[in-house]
């Protein structure tokens, strides 16, 4: 725990401001099972400081009562603390290396291919993942399950309407197949829409299913705690099947991926080998 001063003992005494923080951590997780502690403590804490102050509250205390008050408050809460960032085949040189090398691969030894995208935000990703094995052809005989803790990106998800910046990255061609213009902004076909089915999911506390060819969670575990990480790794690894494909985030390499059952095959793509 951080320090403010220390007692006669020479134990650390954690300052008012650390109490009010670390209460409201705590006040957090009872409330809405989002367990704080398991981020990394600076950036999550400077992250909810800035947003407490904009606010206009003094303590987190008082902004903790706000929430329990205020349903817009609390929504704006959720999206700040769950990092809900995303975009279209961001980073499209990884999807290619997945559609390329990876799912020719796993769609061979798998009569019906399961995939998870774990954390998966507004729904970006999953919608991505869907493109592509639709072009591959296999879009129906695949099961895409898309996770997030928070219910209102859920709501962006499911109903699969876009702005424009989300799709810069986007093939050109594919956007008039997959998508229609609507006052403005970018509709997700209802082909895609059918095959992605989204769930609320906590990461850090919610049983993880198993069998899965793919699982994708990508620029999420890199807020996390190293205790956090090494928990989250060795779930993710169990939930794949043998010789499934864990698909992660740029920023986010696994160092011996062997102690977690698996093994690096491509630059942030990690095979389990039990």
């Amino acid at each position: 725990m951080a320090t403010g001063m220390e007692d006669r003992r020479g134990a650390d005494v954690p300052s008012a401001e650390d109490r009010d923080f670390y209460d409201f951590v705590e006040k957090v997780r009872r409330l809405t099972s989002i367990d704080l502690s398991q981020y990394k403590e600076h950036q999550m804490r400077r992250r909810l400081n800035t947003l407490r102050l904009r606010r206009g509250f003094a303590t987190f205390a008082d902004y903790f009562q706000a929430l329990t008050r205020d349903e817009q408050l609390m929504a704006e809460f959720l999206d700040r603390v769950t990092i809900n960032v995303s975009e279209f085949w961001r980073n499209a040189v990884r999807w290619e290396t997945l559609r390329d090398r990876f799912l020719p691969e796993l769609l061979r030894r798998s009569p019906r291919f399961k995939a998870w995208s774990a954390a998966c935000s507004t729904g970006e990703e999953p919608y991505t993942l869907a493109m592509i094995l639709d072009g591959m052809g296999a879009l129906d005989r695949s099961s895409i399950l898309a996770t997030d803790i928070d219910e209102g990106a859920l709501l962006k998800a499911r109903r699969g309407l876009y702005p424009e910046r989300s799709l810069r990255e986007v093939p050109r061609e594919l956007i008039p197949r997959y998508f229609s213009r609507e006052n403005g902004m970018y509709l997700v076909s209802e082909r895609l829409r059918r095959a992605v089915r989204f769930e609320r999911h906590n990461l850090l506390l919610d049983p993880f299913g198993e069998g899965y060819d793919l699982i994708i969670c990508r620029n999420v575990i890199i807020y996390f705690t190293e205790d956090a990480k090494k928990t989250l790794y060795q779930k993710l690894a169990r939930a794949l099947s043998p010789g499934g494909i864990l698909f992660v985030g740029s920023t986010e390499q696994i160092f011996y991926p062997e102690r977690y059952g698996l093994k690096s095959v491509e630059t942030f793509f990690y095979r389990r080998t039990e």
